[in-house]
């Protein structure tokens, strides 16, 4: 992606980072561009933002932005020509008994101790096993847009965080976490075709999924649901189903 690819923010100013190692592919360097100052990102920009293949972490507000590699590449679902899969419908039966409920976007220390696990089990050597409670407060509820944090629960037993953005647009999916000591119950499927429902209930054309990345296991999932679009070179595409990297979530 190139600055030619941004829409017209004369409040916003953008800058490309120094090299780090990539968190998704063994052995390349990436870099991130930032748009500053964070004050002026409000949901309305934000949302234009993401439109353009930003995301955010915390009110650090990013795209790709790497020197010989365009491997992550923003996906998003059009809710009204999703059509669930047959494993699909399966995790929604076996988790419609779920009670999802808005939460205020505070520190939880039930919340914190379940990220933990869930980072500890399924992402284990990331560095994310590792947070303290202030890094996971700066990720996931420090927020300048129209965020809203949702937990689900089996009679009392906390099984899921999701951390959601409102756009005008549709919903960006933040952050999803889940108890990893119930891997068979498909927590994370069942997290975004709920995302999917809401979407579709508040008549909001799009659910954002952050980047989707061919060569990573951990990425690959997205492309499970059905129609996805695919940011390039300034234009949402149709991506293939059968781009699907195989892995689980």
């Amino acid at each position: 992606m190139s600055s030619r690819d941004l829409p017209q923010f004369p409040l916003l100013n953008f800058y490309a980072t120094a090299p780090y190692g990539c968190s998704y592919i063994p052995g390349r360097l990436a870099r991130s561009q930032v748009a500053t100052p964070t004050h002026f990102i409000d949901t309305e920009t934000y949302g234009q933002l993401v439109r353009a293949g930003f995301r955010r972490s915390g009110v650090f507000t990013y795209r790709p932005h790497c020197d010989n590699c365009h491997e992550c590449q923003p996906v998003r679902v059009p809710v009204e020509h999703f059509a669930p899969t047959r494993s699909q419908r399966r995790s929604l039966a076996r988790n419609n008994h779920l009670v999802a409920v808005e939460r205020p976007l505070v520190f939880n220390e039930e919340h914190y101790q379940l990220y933990l696990r869930y980072q500890i089990e399924r992402h284990e050597g990331g560095g994310m096993d590792r947070d303290s409670r202030e890094q996971y407060a700066q990720f996931l509820l420090q927020t300048q847009v129209d965020s809203r944090l949702i937990e689900f629960r089996d009679n009392g037993r906390l099984c899921i965080v999701c951390i959601i953005d409102v756009l005008s647009d549709g919903l960006s999916s933040v952050y999803t976490y889940y108890d990893p000591a119930m891997g068979h119950a498909g927590y994370g499927t069942y997290a975004i075709l709920w995302q999917i429902g809401q979407c579709q209930h508040l008549g909001l054309p799009y659910l954002y999924l952050g980047y989707w990345i061919r060569e990573s296991r951990k990425m690959g999932y997205k492309a499970r649901f059905q129609p996805l679009e695919v940011l390039q070179q300034g234009a949402w595409k149709p991506l293939l189903a059968d781009a699907e990297t195989p892995t689980s979530l």
